[in-house]
């Protein structure tokens, strides 16, 4: 193997010496965690007044670098670059949020026809979807919290009816997919209503990943249960016959989940320590890669140490980099030197892309500062690279 995620000049190829002083600038306000909480707070009230100057500042910066753009066409030009460099792509309509049958049946459509794009591309094999698009959140909520629920006894016709319609489009949703070969990626959302997201992943995947994987549910190793909970998915894939598909990724709702846990009095899902869950997701790819005739994954992950541990394993165990089976994933804007390093060589490798309009993905762009503020050394990384891919273009 010859992996460097220190390689700067493959890692910015894609980027003009503008765009990467704009990328520069954008990581350099996110040192600054008090710049953040304030301009995470204000931004989603601010952009409510549809001030053009505003609405142009964050499409110029933020938005530009975390997202492919507002329509599926506007992103299919960030797509083809990507393509480009032999990257593929995890197409996501990144709108959340919105609560009316009305908005749930709209986002059921976007996502069936961006699933019909992906189909016309070459490099595009996902789609990601957020079960909060199709369902209302205290729906799931309820879910998660009755227990009689989950036995299926449930008294209140009303919200059986509203899950059953729920079902209704993630199936419609995974079968055109399947008839299209486009794996759909259901995100991990907060703790308190994972549960019937969970369940709805493994129905899905026991009718659609009978022969191939079409279903991934995505684990947040940032919880402590999440490694047995993979092991348990696993046992009952076997058990049930089917595929199975996981997204692997440490998470991105760890200060939500303790305040939470503190104020209500329980003890928290989050894992004590950092190492931790560097140590559960370690584990985890390992235990995927030990059962990979069976198990499709998708290693999701911004951390250098868990990919190259990744690319070990496959050297190790002689595995093609380019093995069906095995994906890697970081998110657009973040982490381009572990992206186009091991597209370099050969191994399969997208970029998470999300598009919809600017008013609708505000959380998704106030989620991506947050994480780069609050994840040790992740802006400080990200910006010395920068540096060093300018200061390479200027000295050459």
């Amino acid at each position: 193997m010859n992996i460097s995620f220190d390689n700067t000049q493959n890692a910015f190829a894609y980027k003009t010496d503008k765009e990467l002083k704009g990328a520069k600038f954008l990581f350099k306000t996110m040192e600054f965690p008090w710049f953040v909480k304030l301009g995470t707070t204000l931004t989603p009230y601010i952009m409510k007044t549809g001030l053009p100057l505003v609405n142009g500042l964050i499409r110029k910066t933020i938005f530009k670098q975390f997202v492919g753009g507002e329509t599926l066409e506007e992103t299919a030009e960030v797509g083809n670059v990507l393509g480009n460099y032999g990257i593929q792509v995890i197409l996501d309509y990144g709108v959340e949020g919105k609560e009316s049958e009305e908005s749930f049946d709209h986002a059921t459509e976007e996502f069936i026809r961006v699933i019909n794009y992906a189909a016309t591309q070459t490099n595009i094999p996902f789609i990601s979807i957020k079960v909060t698009g199709l369902a209302r959140f205290a729906l799931l909520q309820t879910l998660n919290e009755a227990p009689r629920l989950r036995s299926g006894v449930h008294d209140h016709e009303e919200e059986v009816a509203e899950w059953d319609r729920v079902r209704e489009r993630m199936y419609t949703i995974c079968e055109i997919a399947a008839e299209k070969n486009i794996g759909v990626l259901i995100d991990a959302e907060e703790s308190w209503i994972q549960d019937p997201i969970d369940r709805l992943c493994m129905e899905m995947m026991e009718v659609f990943n009978k022969d191939k994987v079409i279903v991934y549910n995505t684990i947040q190793l940032y919880r402590h249960d999440r490694l047995h909970f993979l092991q348990l998915s696993y046992k009952i894939a076997k058990q049930q016959q089917f595929k199975l598909g996981i997204k692997l990724v440490r998470g991105a709702y760890m200060e939500k989940e303790r305040e939470r846990a503190n104020e209500l009095g329980y003890g928290s899902p989050i894992q004590p320590t950092k190492e931790a869950t560097d140590a559960d997701f370690n584990s985890a790819v390992k235990f995927c890669f030990d059962h990979l005739e069976d198990i499709s994954v998708i290693i999701a992950s911004h951390n250098e140490k868990s990919n190259l541990l990744a690319a070990e394993i496959m050297h190790e165990k002689n595995l093609p980099h380019n093995h069906p089976h095995v994906h890697f994933s970081q998110l657009y804007g973040m982490s381009d030197n572990i992206t186009f390093n091991l597209a370099k060589e050969g191994f399969k490798v997208s970029k998470y892309l999300p598009f919809g309009p600017i008013k609708d993905v505000i959380p998704y762009l106030m989620r991506r500062a947050k994480e780069n503020s609050s994840v040790a050394g992740q802006t400080g990384r990200e910006l010395s690279l920068i540096k060093k891919e300018l200061d390479r273009r200027k000295a050459s």
